[in-house]
């Protein structure tokens, strides 16, 4: 990213678990790809396709449309992945598609159990305590540079999109505990977060959706509140990506800039 006023910016967004809790849904996280416009339209949008055409049968009526769960299950289109050979092919295209890509990444964690029982009856919507955490720290980078932003969210369903809307809208105009409000209206061009279904084919969302997961379980694995990692493809996926996290201007320190745990 570079001082160049004319530039606009888009964080795609995407969740690795859901806003209840139980003891085996402690952990939430949303994570951010931000892409600059023109460098996202004309150079990796058509990438990501031609990713996609070269491992599954195109239809422009009907494209494939890359889902984790769907792709870990083999399930769909993605059981020609049950194919050693045709894995291991497109596991190292996506590796270099990575590389190759420039983007930004913000992942948001927060544990559950904690935020309940910390403030109670009081709590925030998990998934919207996220949100605030990321719009600061997205707001803060294109303050930085002097450009401007908009969020564009997957969408979780009809109640989940309005309280979504409705928690974006709040950060807008009213800002944060930690941030006013004019810190948010100067760098978001839209006081309204934008949301899409995943059968949009929207290109960020999909490689958001592909990297939340992984993102988080690094985070949970660096905090301690899991010992075991044995995703070694998610590992490499962390590996090729960890350059590309916000971070710090002066001192170059992840953690609270790209990596952030709400505990």
């Amino acid at each position: 990213m570079g001082k160049e006023h004319s530039k606009t910016y888009r964080m795609y967004v995407d969740e690795s678990g859901d806003h209840t809790y139980s003891e085996d849904k402690r952990f939430l996280g949303l994570t951010g790809v931000i892409f600059e416009s023109q460098n996202y339209k004309n150079i990796f949008h058509s990438s990501f396709e031609k990713f996609k055409e070269k491992h599954f049968p195109h239809n422009p009526d009907e494209p494939v449309i890359l889902h984790r769960r769907e792709i870990l299950d083999k399930s769909g289109p993605f059981w020609r992945l049950r194919d050693e050979e045709k894995r291991k092919s497109f596991n190292n295209d996506f590796i270099d598609i990575l590389k190759k890509s420039e983007f930004k990444l913000i992942t948001v964690v927060i544990d559950k159990k904690a935020h309940f029982d910390r403030y109670k009856e009081s709590a925030l919507h998990p998934y919207h305590f996220c949100l605030v955490a990321l719009l600061e720290r997205y707001c803060g980078v294109l303050n930085y540079y002097n450009v401007k932003g908009d969020v564009l969210a997957e969408s979780r369903g009809g109640r989940e999109d309005m309280q979504l809307k409705e928690a974006y809208k709040n950060v807008y105009e009213s800002g944060t505990n930690f941030r006013k409000q004019d810190f948010f209206q100067k760098s978001l061009t839209s006081k309204e977060i934008k949301i899409k279904p995943k059968s949009a084919n929207i290109a960020g969302l999909q490689l958001a959706d592909l990297l939340a997961h992984p993102c988080v379980i690094e985070i949970l694995y660096e905090k301690k509140h899991i010992t075991n990692w044995d995703g070694e493809y998610e590992r490499r996926i962390c590996e090729c990506i960890n350059k590309k996290y916000n971070k710090h201007l002066i001192n170059g320190r992840i953690e609270g800039y790209g990596k952030v745990f709400l505990g």
